[in-house]
């Protein structure tokens, strides 16, 4: 129960920063600094939560082996990019620290729903993460398109 409600919280959090950085934003740096520590710190916060209190119940939600060493390592990369996303955002990080985060994170994102879907395909693990984990990361990493490639086209970077 408290897994299921961890990944709410983790979704709901996320797309809460979505809201809010495009409601509020009237700026791509802007809408950049208020989406960041919202999408990242609740994935990464809440995944680290999970991963670090709740391990056994975590890996048995996704069908995986519980206890490894890996995976509470995963829970801290998890903690030190939340933290590090907070950071960011209270010091006023400029926009470039930002999109390195961003990069690092999505980058991140995308190969861990890679992995879902190898589980998911291959493994035959339909678990609901590795259903949705694939559709959630296309959908969160488009939500740092418009920010990240206006900062770089503005600043001719791309």
């Amino acid at each position: 129960m408290i897994i299921k409600l961890l990944e709410v919280l983790r979704i709901a959090g996320a797309c809460l920063g979505v809201f809010l950085a495009y409601y509020f934003g009237t700026t791509p740096e802007e809408v950049l600094r208020i989406m960041t520590p919202w999408l990242i710190g609740s994935i990464a916060g809440f995944s680290a939560v999970d991963g670090l209190f709740f391990a056994n119940a975590a890996a048995a939600e996704k069908g995986y082996e519980s206890g490894s060493n890996y995976q509470r390592q995963n829970a801290f990369w998890f903690l030190a990019v939340a933290v590090t996303s907070l950071i960011s955002f209270f010091a006023g990080w400029n926009a470039y620290a930002n999109i390195a985060l961003v990069f690092v994170f999505c980058l991140f994102l995308i190969l861990s729903a890679a992995n879902h879907a190898y589980s998911l395909i291959v493994d035959g693990n339909t678990k609901w993460q590795n259903v949705i984990r694939p559709v959630l990361t296309t959908l969160f990493t488009l939500a740092f398109v418009y920010p990240v490639s206006a900062i770089l086209l503005k600043k001719g970077h791309l």
